[in-house]
């Protein structure tokens, strides 16, 4: 789980994911959205990949990613049982 949270932190990989949200995208084309190298996309990909976040395909020369919602409802169901619905457990 420290690898969501790690992955999460970053405004660049929030962004790569909110635009997945949108559905599958080919690597240039989440890519265009951001000024940096090529290179430091694929590090962002590679911690969101990690983080099991997203998941990527090969078409022939092009990656695409889709968005993975899995773990992030296995955080939700885990800060729900950490804080509860509101409700005091004394």
């Amino acid at each position: 789980m420290n690898d969501v949270f790690k992955a999460l932190s970053d405004p660049t990989r929030r962004e790569i994911l909110r635009l997945l949200r949108g559905g599958e995208r080919t690597a240039g084309e989440l890519a265009e959205h951001f000024a940096m190298t090529k290179p430091s996309m694929s590090h962002h990909f590679a911690v969101l990949k990690e983080a099991e976040l997203i998941r990527s395909r090969r078409d022939g020369k092009q990656i695409y990613y889709t968005l993975d919602t899995t773990v992030i409802q296995d955080v939700l169901v885990w800060i729900h049982d950490m804080f509860g619905s509101g409700e005091s457990k004394s």
